[in-house]
């Protein structure tokens, strides 16, 4: 395989995690009678342009279909995540109703009806069908397609270019970084600035974060990469802040590289000597990754056999790509876990990729009672918590795996 960016041969590898099925390819009471389709997981780095990523076995419209069910909404800290970006962004950049902003991966508007609110022109730009209707059920406007060169080239000829883009955790879900990447330089307008949020690969290796890798996931990002893939197709990085979310993320400010007027903030430079000072530029700061992904496997399925032999209760919650990860490269099945509860509609009554496990709605787990419940998306493990605070009523405790198995009293 060559480098997506670069095209250098790629020999150097992060993580193997065998095969699995899509991890948003969840299963109806139909389909879990039919074969399912499992591709290779296998993640390596490219050691030209540090770019880590993951192997090609399915194109992105097999990954993001019509029904689509990862609906951003879902999560309350998301929610407030993105209505601070909106106000944040409207002061820093004065944007008002003679501006335009545009969100590439819109999903279901979780993030434009704040800039809708704002009295501040939107659209959304969702290639998938289930999330898009739901944005515009809220009156927001979205261009149903994949973006890119040839959109953004189709947008600006309407006139639809852009003072601010948004694009959060898309950045490493798209097989044509590039193409991606050079269709902003277009969208924008000659001062306007691209923001881009994707969780921190120094963060995915330090955390021991195995479980967010997936077919989806194309790319695992630096500073170091995007910085270099960004030059190479128009945009120059200006700024960027450390965040919190998804176990520690990245938002990167851009501009168009030939008239862009913002200056290069410190910040830059900051993270970029981070990179370096924690050898994210040596094969050695990848090389003990996949052990530690064995390790956090291994622990899990103990934990859970030995619940199974005690005759203990056990739930899981969330039923997030991440989890599919974990599950399917444990060898859980429904034997050791016999649900996951998840508040999402379009999830409910389905049944997990891989492991085949059901998904029940929460008033599920109030009836059963379980003794312990494993929160799978555990970058939302505070909101979990808090969210299920009754379970400690009848005794129940919390249990996360990543970055190792800790039972929460």
């Amino acid at each position: 395989m060559k480098c997506r960016h670069c095209g250098a041969l790629l020999s150097l590898p992060f993580l193997d995690l065998g095969s699995a099925p899509p991890s948003n390819a969840y299963l109806t009471a139909k389909t879990l009678n039919a074969p399912e389709v499992w591709y290779p997981l296998r993640v390596l780095v490219c050691q030209h342009c540090w770019l880590v990523q993951t192997e090609d076995h399915a194109g992105r419209e097999a990954l993001f279909t019509a029904d689509y069910a990862y609906f951003s909404s879902i999560s309350s800290s998301w929610l407030a995540h993105a209505q601070g970006y909106v106000a944040e962004m409207q002061q820093r950049f004065a944007l008002g109703a003679q501006s335009r902003v545009v969100e590439v991966a819109s999903n279901d508007g979780y993030l434009l009806q704040y800039v809708q609110a704002a009295g501040v022109p939107c659209y959304g730009i969702e290639p998938t069908a289930s999330t898009a209707a739901t944005a515009k059920a809220k009156g927001i406007a979205v261009v149903e397609r994949f973006f890119g060169v040839a959109l953004a080239q189709e947008l600006v000829a309407q006139g639809q270019q852009a003072d601010l883009t948004a694009a959060n955790n898309v950045l490493a879900h798209v097989p044509d970084i590039n193409d991606f990447v050079a269709g902003f330089a277009l969208l924008l307008k000659p001062q306007g600035v691209a923001t881009f949020e994707f969780p921190h690969v120094q963060q995915m290796v330090q955390q021991c974060q195995f479980d967010t890798a997936y077919h989806e996931h194309y790319s695992y990002l630096s500073l170091t990469a995007v910085q270099r893939i960004f030059a190479a197709n128009g945009l120059q990085v200006f700024d960027v802040q450390e965040l919190p979310t998804h176990g520690g993320s990245l938002r990167v400010f851009a501009q168009r590289a030939d008239t862009g007027t913002q200056p290069v903030a410190p910040a830059v430079q900051q993270v970029l000597l981070g990179e370096e000072a924690a050898g994210m530029r040596t094969p050695e700061f990848y090389s003990q990754f996949g052990a530690q992904s064995r390790r956090i496997a291994r622990e899990l399925l103990s934990f859970l056999v030995s619940a199974a032999h005690a005759g203990t209760s056990i739930a899981a919650y969330g039923a997030a790509a991440k989890g599919n990860t974990l599950l399917n490269f444990a060898g859980v099945r429904p034997h050791l876990l016999p649900y996951v509860v998840d508040r999402a509609p379009a999830k409910q009554g389905k049944y997990m990729p891989g492991s085949r496990i059901p998904i029940v709605d929460e008033a599920y787990l109030r009836a059963q009672q379980p003794r312990y419940v494993l929160i799978l998306p555990w970058n939302l493990q505070a909101e979990v918590m808090e969210q299920l605070a009754y379970i400690r009523d009848w005794g129940g405790r919390f249990v996360t795996s990543v970055p190792g198995l800790v039972v929460w009293p």
